[in-house]
């Protein structure tokens, strides 16, 4: 099982988790080109190496245009007015779900966005439409959770695990005053999960960063045993002389024997629905994070064609795999192998050729890389917009991978 670890000894925070992101192998320029997508102005994603007590990572800063330089106070409480110049929780989803990302990151960065929003209101004992967003804490916050959202996906993890969070310590200016670290809305955020207070004298877990670990993570507390293949520093924006401002991440295969599986599939027998129903349930199956969803032509008892449907998924996501199939499905009842799945390590990488910037997935076996292929969306999108078959697409960029 591929995993995720978050060795949030100093924290996290959106930009500490981008940073840590890229150092992991995503590509900053792949990044980028996502991010772009969202067709927001007035922001620039600055990347730089930098180091905090001798260790070196990547450092990322949301730029917002000057003319936004209020800093202070991501989300807060508009009352029963919109304010100029800020966002609402439904502004947001609108920027979002009219973009041109997929639909994994589109509904994953949403997910992030209503778990800040949700403990806001509940801190503000009001509704998540009465939350609002002000203009510069909008922009910072929605690139570091689309980010996350797209860089997370990127990866293609099983699991996530993530280590007790420090909190930080001492106190905070944001819109309505100075408050105690954590803020109001972290500490709701990260209720039930395992924490730790000051290990370092700042707020060195944000609500955006709460958000992020607690949308992602699946194991809280323990670390896992992990054979590691990569590490990530996210280097934060923070000085500070007794710990480094810095977010690790690990990425690894798990290698604890004693977990009976890590995937299931989910199968189920239909004779008696619509066919066409069958493209709007796969999408719905991915969209929830299915692995992997296909068909096969079977014939049941009696001499019936049937359709098996088959969905392979991570065992947290089964539940809601289950309730997808039962609702869009004319199906009574399922079956659920669990087995072990084994993949290979990947990378995504923008190569410039003749036809345009286009993003490499590359593989590895034990740190050897054993393929390598254009993503087609990608290759699709070129030959329809230059009028040429798509073989000969892939021909004239495997020149530019393979040389």
């Amino acid at each position: 099982m591929r995993i995720l670890y978050y060795d949030c000894f100093s924290g996290i925070c959106g930009d500490m988790n981008l940073g840590a992101m890229i150092d992991l192998g995503i590509s900053a320029e792949y990044l980028k080109g996502e991010l772009s997508k969202l067709n927001l102005k007035g922001w620039e994603l600055k990347i730089e190496k930098d180091q905090r007590h001798g260790i070196f990572g990547t450092k990322v800063t949301v730029e917002v245009s000057s003319q936004n330089s209020h800093k202070h106070g991501i989300f807060g409480f508009s009352g029963t007015h919109k304010h100029y110049g800020h966002r609402n929780l439904n502004d947001i989803i609108k920027i979002i779900g009219e973009s041109g990302l997929s639909i994994r990151d589109k509904n994953l960065s949403i997910e992030i966005f209503k778990k800040v929003a949700q403990a806001e209101a509940k801190v503000h004992n009001t509704t998540i439409e009465e939350i609002h967003f002000h203009e510069v804490g909008a922009i910072d916050s929605i690139i570091d959770i689309v980010g996350a959202a797209v860089c997370f996906n990127a990866l293609e993890i099983d699991a996530v695990h993530v280590s007790p969070i420090e909190l930080g310590g001492g106190s905070v200016k944001c819109a309505h005053g100075t408050l105690p670290v954590p803020a109001p809305a972290t500490a709701e955020i990260l209720t039930g999960i395992p924490v730790k207070y000051n290990g370092v004298g700042f707020e060195a877990t944000t609500p955006t960063g709460a958000a992020i670990i607690s949308t992602f993570g699946k194991e809280f507390g323990i670390s896992p045993m992990l054979k590691i293949d990569k590490i990530g520093y996210g280097i934060g924006h923070k000085k500070n002389p007794d710990l480094p401002n810095i977010l690790r991440i690990y990425i690894g295969e798990s290698v604890d024997k004693e977990r009976e599986h890590d995937s299931l599939l989910i199968e189920c027998n239909i004779d008696d629905m619509n066919p066409e129903f069958f493209d709007f349930v796969s999408a719905k199956l991915f969209d929830a994070g299915a692995g992997d969803v296909y068909l096969s032509n079977i014939t049941m008892k009696k001499g019936r064609p049937a359709t098996m449907l088959s969905v392979i998924c991570d065992v947290g996501k089964a539940e809601t795999i289950k309730g997808i199939i039962f609702a869009e499905t004319t199906t009574v009842g399922l079956r659920v192998f669990p087995f072990e799945k084994e993949t290979l390590a990947r990378e995504f990488q923008t190569i410039e050729t003749t036809l345009g910037k286009v993003t490499v997935k590359r593989s590895f076996y034990n740190g050897k890389e054993v393929s390598v292929k254009a993503e087609y969306e990608e290759c699709k999108k070129i030959a329809l917009e230059k009028n040429l078959p798509i073989k000969e697409v892939y021909n004239i960029i495997n020149k530019f991978i393979f040389g």
